[in-house]
Parts: structure tokens; C-alpha cells; sequence
């Protein structure tokens, strides 16, 4: 069934792969309907009915399971099926609805989503025996769970909430700079705007600190001892109780205070052509006292049907303990294109209800539209 959908291929598994999957019963789930949870190129992961405060994040290790480990580690558990707070400060454990057998060549790699990057809270993936988060071994046969720990709002959560993506791969699907530019030169991988495109292992991200025009913020700062963000409610909040507007500085430049949260917009337009999927990674550890965390993946599409050759990404930083000057134009990650074992049968965009799709700096999707002023 999968090679009748063209994804024999090695490389990142498209929409009509997963489904090929879940089908085959490689991929199954509590939910009811586990296609509506395929993206074109991963796998959207649902929340199960229970979550276990823990008192220190954990991997299991080898030969041993994530239950066992909770067994050990667990304060109390809560029931999720009509909803309950997950608090600021705190580790939670989540089974989650899907369960994997994959065969032996099929691996997977999580994230979280960038709703869920952009509220700062920090999710990761678990498996059975698991040495690394967000990783899946080849052949891996086991129940999944995700590691949430809210970083700068408390989050109200129900079961059947999406916080984590997977996406499957067969193979080694990355390419290389060589390859990469070849790409560049094809497709125009930034858009018109983006000024110098730079490649090195990856294409590079800078930040974006000039801002759009008066009255544009050219960042925000997440205001501390805010109230509970239910993750039911899209376009609900009013942004101005959550978060500061950051104002353009005539230097260009932002100071990071230490331990505060903000999200700030690359300088880059980019586009992922429909053939590839891409993933932010750190440009370099020692660039400075702060941290940039990437949240989701960037689909097949993202970027391509926009006038200007392409989308700006979101950076969700973070500072360290010394206050740090961050630069307009100043390299922060890069994003690595992956191949796809095959062209997806949808792509990401307006078409399928994608958030994101024609953002420039952009909160997640639980706020209302910032209006125009600082």
C-alpha cells in the first residue's frame, strides 16, 4: 500500500506514508479518527486521560520502562479527561494516546508544536528504554508519553490535546550543503526581502531587530505571574495581559534579561519546497548567555505560496543567568532540510487550516491579534 502511494523512497515519511502506517497497524491510537491527526509530513500526538507529577525529569534507560520509572518518581497523578492545570515550575509525565510497532527500517523524531513552543512550555517525547528524548529507535514497539514541564504561563489541559509532533523516517534523509544550494539556486529557498542567504551546514537564521515601521514591536517579553491559558481557546487572550511589546531600539539590538522568555522573528523568509520538510537546530553553542528553542517542524510547503518568496520563522528565547546583547542580523540557528521518501498528497498552507502559514512575528494562536501601537 505504501508503494502504491510513492513513498518507498528513504527519507522523511509524507502524509499518505503515515496513513499507510496507521493503516497497516504500524501506528495506533485511543482516538477515534488517527488520520485527522496526519500533517503532511508528521503525526500531530494526543494527550491520554492521565498525567503524573514527577519530581525530576528522567529517561528510562536501557531495559527499562517509563512507567517503571514514574513507579519511582511520581508525586501524584491527575485525571485529564474533563481537563485540569498543569502549573508553572512543575514536571508532568503524559501517556499518550498512540502506540507504535514500526518495522525495522522506520525511525521517528519529535518536537514539539509551535503553539505549544510559543506558550514556553517544554514537552518532550519518551519511549520504553529510551537514552535520548525525542528520539525513536528503528523497529520501536511500545506506547509513547510526553514530558511537559510549563515554563512561563500555567496551561489548562484536556485529553485529546495535541502538545508534540512525530515525524517517521526511513533511512538518512538530510542533505548537504553542496545540495543545499543547488536547492537555493532551483527554488529560492528565502524570500526577496531576506537579505544575504547564508549556508553552513544548514541554512543560517539571523534575528530580526529593525522591526516593521513605527508603532511594529520587533519582540515580545512574556509578563510573569500571569493567569492560566486554556489550550482549547484560539484567538481568545488579549496579548496585552501576557506579554510586553518590545519596541525597536535606533541601535538595533536587545538586551535579554536573565530567565525572562521572549519571541522575537527571524530576519530570513524561508521557503520548504514541496519534495523537503526542515527542522531548526541551534546554530552554535557558545554564540552567547542564551538559549533559542525551535518548536515544530517545518512542513512540505510552508512558505511557498507567499508573495514574497516565503515565511518568516518564530524564535522562542530564552536567557541565562547574566543579562546578553543580542544584534539585528545575528546568526542564532540554522534550519536543516530533510528530503521526503515521497512528494506529500497535501502541503502545508491555507488549504488544509494551517496557523501559521503567512505569520511574521506571531504569538500562538491562543491570542487575539496584537492591534497596531506599543
Amino acid at each position: 500500500m505504501e508503494a502504491a502511494r510513492g513513498a518507498r523512497g528513504r527519507g522523511i515519511l509524507p502524509a499518505q506514508a503515515i496513513e499507510a502506517l496507521i493503516a497497516g497497524g504500524e501506528i495506533a491510537s485511543d482516538s477515534p479518527d488517527l488520520t485527522a491527526q496526519v500533517q503532511p509530513a508528521s503525526l500531530d500526538l494526543q494527550l491520554g486521560t492521565r498525567a503524573y507529577r514527577v519530581r525530576a525529569s528522567f529517561l528510562p534507560g536501557s531495559g527499562r520502562s517509563v512507567m517503571e520509572r514514574i513507579g519511582e518518581l511520581s508525586m501524584h497523578s491527575v485525571d485529564l479527561t474533563h481537563g485540569t492545570v498543569l502549573e508553572v515550575g512543575c514536571v508532568y509525565i503524559v501517556p499518550l494516546m498512540e502506540r507504535l510497532a514500526l518495522g525495522p527500517k522506520v525511525s521517528g523524531a519529535a518536537n514539539p508544536k509551535s503553539s505549544t513552543g510559543r506558550l514556553n512550555v517544554f514537552t518532550r517525547l519518551i519511549v520504553d528504554g529510551a537514552a535520548a528524548f525525542d528520539q525513536v529507535p528503528a523497529g520501536y514497539h511500545g506506547p509513547l508519553y510526553a514530558e511537559i514541564a510549563p515554563n512561563a504561563f500555567s496551561i489548562l489541559v484536556r485529553a485529546g490535546d495535541r502538545l508534540n509532533q512525530l515525524r517517521l523516517r526511513r533511512g538518512s534523509p538530510d542533505i548537504d550543503d553542496r545540495d543545499l544550494e543547488k536547492l537555493h539556486r532551483e527554488v529560492g529557498l528565502t524570500g526577496t526581502d531576506s537579505g544575504t542567504t547564508r549556508i553552513d551546514r544548514g541554512l543560517v537564521f539571523t534575528i530580526d531587530l529593525a522591526g516593521g515601521g513605527p508603532g511594529t514591536p520587533v519582540g515580545y517579553r512574556a509578563k510573569r505571574h500571569s493567569g492560566v491559558i486554556d489550550l482549547s481557546r484560539i484567538g481568545h487572550y488579549d496579548p496585552r495581559e501576557w506579554w510586553e511589546a518590545l519596541a525597536p531600539d535606533p541601535r538595533r539590538r536587545l538586551i535579554l534579561d536573565p530567565n525572562e522568555f521572549y519571541i522575537l522573528a527571524s530576519r530570513e523568509a524561508v521557503k520548504i519546497p514541496p519534495d523537503y520538510a526542515a527542522e531548526m537546530v541551534p546554530y552554535d553553542t557558545e554564540i552567547g548567555e542564551f538559549r533559542v528553542h525551535y518548536a515544530g517542524f517545518f512542513d512540505p510547503g510552508f512558505g511557498a505560496d507567499r508573495p514574497q518568496g516565503g515565511t518568516r520563522a518564530v524564535l522562542e528565547v530564552r536567557s541565562h543567568e547574566v543579562p546578553f546583547v543580542v544584534e539585528h542580523g545575528q546568526p542564532v540557528g540554522r534550519l536543516v532540510y530533510e528530503r521526503l521518501a515521497g512528494r506529500p498528497e497535501r502541503l502545508y498552507g491555507a488549504d488544509i487550516g494551517s496557523s501559521y502559514w503567512a505569520q511574521g512575528l506571531t504569538l500562538s494562536k491562543h491570542f487575539k491579534p496584537w492591534t497596531p501601537g506599543l
